[in-house]
């Protein structure tokens, strides 16, 4: 089954879960926590309060080595949006690409997501800690602070 017809399968549109596939195209779900959301939607809204243009994606898909990857919150350029348009999911990833990490993550399982990302065109891997602490990330290793949106703060507030 190919991730298109995932997102039109009505047994999977209203699923607590959050869906991805592993190379061999294989559905792997990982529960969030009311905690993974608050953190989620707080970078939305930082991300769109910084932005002058673009687009921030929530539950972004790309299309990896390994199977369909989903960032939890992306940033793409005007340039990104209209070479990639409305594809689902998109071939290359959009220029930021932002992880929270969840009690089911493993540090193997986010260095092995940061890397396919990258290797499909990611210029910024973001890592949002259980306690809000984010890590910014290039290909190169890690950074200090967002080139993109240097404003963005090293510690998301939960409240």
């Amino acid at each position: 089954m190919n991730w298109a017809s995932l997102c039109k399968n009505p047994d999977l549109a209203n699923l607590p879960y959050k869906i991805q596939t592993d190379k061999w195209g294989n559905i792997v779900m990982s529960p969030a926590t009311n905690t993974h959301g608050i953190y989620q939607a707080k970078i939305i809204a930082l991300l769109s309060r910084l932005m002058t243009t673009g687009t921030v994606i929530s539950e972004c898909s790309v299309q990896t080595s390994e199977g369909t990857k989903v960032a939890d919150v992306a940033w793409a350029s005007k340039p990104f949006m209209l070479a990639n348009k409305s594809s689902t999911p998109f071939v290359e990833a959009p220029e930021i690409c932002v992880e929270i990490l969840s009690p089911s993550n493993t540090k193997a399982e986010m260095t092995e997501k940061k890397e396919l990302y990258f290797a499909r065109g990611c210029q910024e891997f973001w890592l949002c800690g259980s306690d809000g602490t984010v890590q910014f990330f290039k290909n190169t290793g890690e950074l200090a602070h967002s080139f993109i949106f240097a404003e963005f703060p090293t510690v998301v507030e939960m409240y």
